[in-house]
């Protein structure tokens, strides 16, 4: 590599990513490298299970049970882009969005305690759960 660069960025987070992508739309000349063998650093999606297992150094591997590994997408942290707010303009800006997928949320789980929530997403589930606090209204947020 006797290349020169005008910037080296080291992992591939989101910001990491945002930075690099902005560099080189305006003309930088950018060496992105991450050491993971997985692109995303701490807010990754890991596919297929057993990647996940092998990141958190857990032998045993996942069961039988829970089907095929490469049906699973763990995200390390989960991803919400509000449709019309800073972030989403930066990433049309970089061009990144090539690369990208949008889609509705059909579902969101918390792993709490030992065991898996469904967050709610609609009013009623939000009354229905005892995993919101009932400190607070409705209304008030309309």
């Amino acid at each position: 590599m006797d290349e020169e660069y005008d910037v080296i960025v080291l992992g591939t987070g989101l910001t990491e990513c945002i930075l690099s992508g902005i560099m080189s739309v305006n003309g930088k000349k950018v060496l992105h490298m991450d050491r993971n063998p997985y692109y995303g650093g701490e807010s990754s999606s890991i596919t297929p299970l057993e990647e996940l297992y092998k990141r958190f150094q857990l032998l045993e591997g996942p069961p039988e049970t829970m089907g095929r590994g490469r049906d699973w997408n763990v995200d390390l942290i989960p991803k919400f882009l509000m449709a019309n707010g800073q972030l989403v303009k930066m990433l049309l800006y970089t061009e990144v969005t090539r690369y990208l997928d949008f889609k509705v949320v059909e579902g969101s789980f918390v792993y709490k305690g030992g065991k898996i929530y469904k967050v709610p997403s609609t009013e009623t589930e939000a009354l229905a759960s005892r995993n919101v606090p009932k400190c607070w209204s409705w209304e008030g947020l309309r």
